[in-house]
């Protein structure tokens, strides 16, 4: 089992972890805005997510794939930086973190691509 199953299956398990306490445990204690902002970063960790488990079964079967290798990196720091940007965000309030946010979707953008270049291979 390639590391990006791995990965993958934990980011997909917080994605349901933290989209379960932002149901349970933040209505009515943070603004609707801010609760909107949240569900949006654990949407987004889930598609992407189901993609890094898609590219680690692509990797399985062409593991000298480089573009899907990279296309697997991208969708990690994507999560990390647009979903976490905006779960910090959402919760702090500190929204000099919002620039951070684009970045993280550039990352994502960047990871289709690469993705897109991946399926090119023989």
């Amino acid at each position: 089992m390639n590391k990006y199953v791995k990965i993958g299956a934990i980011a997909a398990m917080l994605s349901v972890a933290i989209g379960a306490f932002g149901a349970h445990m933040l209505e009515n204690r943070i603004s609707a805005d801010d609760l909107d902002v949240y569900k949006t970063g654990v949407q987004y960790q889930m598609f992407h997510s189901i993609g890094i488990l898609f590219i680690a079964i692509l990797l399985e079967r062409m593991p000298a794939n480089k573009p899907a290798l990279w296309a697997a990196r991208l969708l990690t720091i994507g999560i990390v930086l647009f979903s976490g940007s905006l779960y910090v965000l959402a919760l702090s309030g500190v929204k000099v973190l919002g620039a951070i946010t684009p970045i993280g979707g550039v990352a994502f953008i960047a990871g289709w691509i690469s993705l897109a270049f991946a399926a090119r291979r023989k």
